[in-house]
C-alpha cells in the first residue's frame, strides 16, 4: 500500500523531546537529493540534541521520491517523507513540512545544494545566544546571475525592507531557523514564502527578527524553481503583505483614505469648473476636466462604500472567529 508520509526513528532516542525539524521542500531534485542527504547527516553529526530531517516531495515527475526513499534505513537518521498530491509550490510545500515537523525549532532549507547544512549548527546557536524568534540566512557572497538573480533581488529587499519596515539584507534565502511556537502561529498562502519574515514581523516584535550571514554554493543539478522570476509577482504579493499587515482588522482604513483622498481632487476640480461657469460664465460642457472630476468623485464614492463593506466582512470575520485578537507569549507567576 502507497503511503504519502514514511516515518523512521533509529537514531535518537524518543524519550527525549525533539530539538530540531529540518524542513527541505524538493521538486525534481533527483540529482541533487542523495549528495542533499548525506551531507546534512554530515553537517549534523556533533548536533548534540534531537533532530529530524523532513522531505517534501511537492509533487516531483522525476525520480526524487525514489531516490529520498533509499534514505529512509540511514543509521544516525530520523527521516519523514511528506509527498504532496501534485505540484503546489514552495511556499505550500514549506507550509507542509512546517505542520509536520515536531522540534522546538524550525529549520527551512533549499534541496538544490545552494544552501550549506554546515551552517545550521551555528544558526540555531546564534538564535539562542541573541534570544531571537527568527534567524534569516544572508547570502553574502552570492553565487548567482548578475542580472537574472543578483539585480532583482536586491531591488526586491530593498522594497519590501521599506514598506514592511523589517531590514534585512535577503529576504530571499531559504535557510532561516525558527521557533515552532512562532511559525506555527503564521499561515504560509500564495507565493508567499519570500516574505516570512513580514508575516513573523505580524506575531512578534522585528527586533526579535534577526540575520547571519551563511554560505551559499552555485547551483550544481538542474536549473532553479522557484526564484523570483518576475518583478510584477514580488510587487502584487508585497502590496498584499503592506494591506494584511497594515489594516487586516481596518480595512475602511485603507478603501476610506484612497476614497477621500479621490473625493477632495474631485471637490478642487468641480469647485474650480463651478467657479469658471457660474463667476466666470464660460463654458464647460465640453471640457475633458469635468469628466475627469465626476470619474473621480464616483470612484470615491465606491471607495468609500466598499471600505463600509470591507469593515463589516471584518468585523463579522472577527466576531465569528473563537481566537483572541492578541497572543500571549508566556506568562510568568511567582511559585507558590
Amino acid at each position: 500500500m502507497q503511503t504519502t508520509v514514511e516515518s523512521i526513528r533509529t537514531a535518537n532516542d524518543p524519550v527525549q523531546p525533539l530539538e530540531l525539524s529540518l524542513v527541505v521542500p524538493v521538486f525534481n531534485e533527483e540529482e541533487s537529493i542523495g549528495p542533499l542527504v548525506e551531507r546534512i547527516v554530515a553537517a549534523m553529526v556533533d548536533y548534540p540534541h534531537n533532530w529530524e530531517l523532513i522531505l517534501v516531495d511537492d509533487g516531483s515527475t522525476d525520480a526524487t521520491l525514489v531516490n529520498a526513499r533509499k534514505y529512509v534505513n540511514l543509521e544516525g537518521l530520523t527521516l519523514r517523507i511528506v509527498e504532496l498530491q501534485r505540484n503546489f509550490g514552495q511556499t505550500a510545500a514549506m507550509q507542509a513540512g512546517i505542520d509536520a515537523a515536531q522540534g522546538r525549532l524550525i529549520a527551512t532549507m533549499d534541496g538544490d545544494l545552494q544552501n550549506d547544512p554546515k551552517d545550521i549548527p551555528s544558526m540555531v546557536a546564534e538564535l539562542e545566544r541573541r534570544e531571537l524568534d527568527l534567524l534569516v540566512g544572508w547570502r553574502k557572497n552570492r553565487q548567482d546571475g548578475l542580472f537574472l538573480r543578483k539585480i532583482p533581488s536586491w531591488c526586491a529587499n530593498y522594497l519590501i525592507g521599506r514598506i514592511t519596515g523589517v531590514k534585512l539584507h535577503d529576504y530571499g534565502c531559504s535557510l532561516k531557523i525558527y521557533r515552532a511556537s512562532i511559525i506555527k502561529q503564521v499561515k504560509l498562502m500564495g507565493e508567499m514564502h519570500r516574505f516570512i519574515p513580514a508575516w513573523v514581523a505580524g506575531v512578534v516584535p522585528s527586533s526579535r527578527i534577526g540575520e547571519m550571514v551563511v554560505t551559499h554554493h552555485a547551483r550544481q543539478h538542474g536549473t532553479s524553481k522557484y526564484g523570483i522570476s518576475r518583478t510584477f509577482r514580488v510587487i502584487l504579493d508585497l502590496l498584499s503583505v503592506m494591506f494584511f499587515m497594515r489594516y487586516k482588522a481596518r480595512p475602511g482604513h485603507f478603501f476610506g483614505s484612497l476614497g477621500l483622498g479621490l473625493g477632495a481632487i474631485a471637490a478642487l476640480i468641480l469647485l474650480y469648473l463651478g467657479f469658471d461657469k457660474f463667476i466666470m460664465g464660460n463654458d464647460i460642457g465640453t471640457r475633458p476636466m469635468l469628466m475627469v472630476g465626476v470619474v473621480l468623485l464616483l470612484s470615491s464614492v465606491q471607495m468609500i462604500t466598499t471600505g463600509i463593506l470591507a469593515e463589516m466582512i471584518a468585523r463579522t470575520y472577527y466576531r465569528d472567529d473563537a481566537s483572541p485578537n492578541y497572543i500571549v507569549r508566556q506568562i510568568f507567576s511567582r511559585e507558590s
